[in-house]
């Protein structure tokens, strides 16, 4: 079977926009021609691509037929790229977790981008949910825990975040008297990134505490996340390059260290492969050598 990719391109649009007019309005078409575009794609495979709900959305089937559209998109603007055909500033879509972008990766996608001339749409997720976007082809790459590749993507171990419980002098003193002992962490303020972060969680197991007593605030940016802690809001596990500046102290306890990959599309994209091989030599610098 041989999808036209224009059509997967009208499903693709038709995801993004959210309803049928808006994505007629972005390909410049009635609302009858991207239904029909749509009909005759579902008849093509023989399954139900598109739920006809507010806002629309892609079937499981309907997915793989989006991330074949995008994945073509990124290949068209690849080769344009490369044999001088001029068609605007490309754009590549990454998902990356919050820690990372506030710490390590950033000059290494800046130098890539400029030096390609490609436009970053940066997806800030969880590190243990950043291959769903990978999954559905929302992204072309990803930062991730995950080092099962997701289906049609290739994996390389980037290297080891280590995180450490720390807070602010103020704060241990009144809540930590005696150290960070079982008995004062579970009723000392902790503060979680959202409802997603385990760190502290794993933390507190690894100090025979259960995650659920201490109370608990959420701060959902990294900069204002160390920023919390060094104000005195709660204590939290932060990686040492977030450290710079603050002033906070150590509560002890074994360190939590995060093993992170890069997970891409098996596409032949020299873009794609640059981005990559940037990502791959900052984390030598910045990580730790995954075990």
């Amino acid at each position: 079977m041989k999808v036209p990719v224009e059509l997967a391109h009208t499903l693709a649009v038709a995801v993004e926009e959210g309803t049928l007019d808006a994505a007629a309005r972005r390909l410049h078409l009635t609302q009858s021609a991207v239904s029909q575009r749509l009909a005759t794609l579902e008849r093509l495979t023989g399954q139900v691509l598109l739920v006809r709900s507010r806002p629309v959305r892609a079937t499981a089937a309907g997915e793989q037929v989006v991330r074949y559209a995008r994945q073509v998109a990124h290949l068209d603007a690849d080769l344009a790229g490369r044999i001088g055909v001029e068609t605007g500033h490309p754009t590549v879509a990454l998902a990356v977790n919050a820690d990372s972008l506030a710490t390590w990766i950033l000059p290494a996608l800046a130098s890539a981008a400029t030096r390609h001339g490609v436009l970053l749409d940066l997806h800030r997720e969880d590190e243990g949910h950043t291959t769903a976007l990978l999954a559905d082809g929302t992204v072309t790459a990803a930062v991730t825990t995950v080092a099962a590749p997701v289906p049609g993507c290739t994996v390389t171990a980037l290297g080891r975040l280590r995180y450490r419980a720390v807070a602010a002098p103020e704060f241990a003193a009144r809540w930590f008297p005696d150290g960070a002992t079982a008995e004062a962490l579970r009723a000392a303020p902790v503060l979680d990134f959202d409802r997603r972060d385990t760190l502290q969680s794993r933390y507190l197991d690894g100090r025979g505490v259960d995650p659920s007593t201490p109370p608990r605030h959420y701060v959902p940016s990294s900069t204002e996340f160390a920023r919390a802690i060094a104000l005195g809001l709660g204590w939290a596990m932060l990686p040492d390059a977030q450290r710079q500046g603050l002033d906070l102290v150590d509560l002890g306890g074994e360190p939590v260290a995060v093993t992170l990959y890069w997970q891409q599309w098996r596409t032949h994209s020299a873009t794609l492969a640059d981005i990559a091989a940037e990502v791959a030599a900052a984390a030598r610098t910045a990580l730790e050598p995954a075990t």
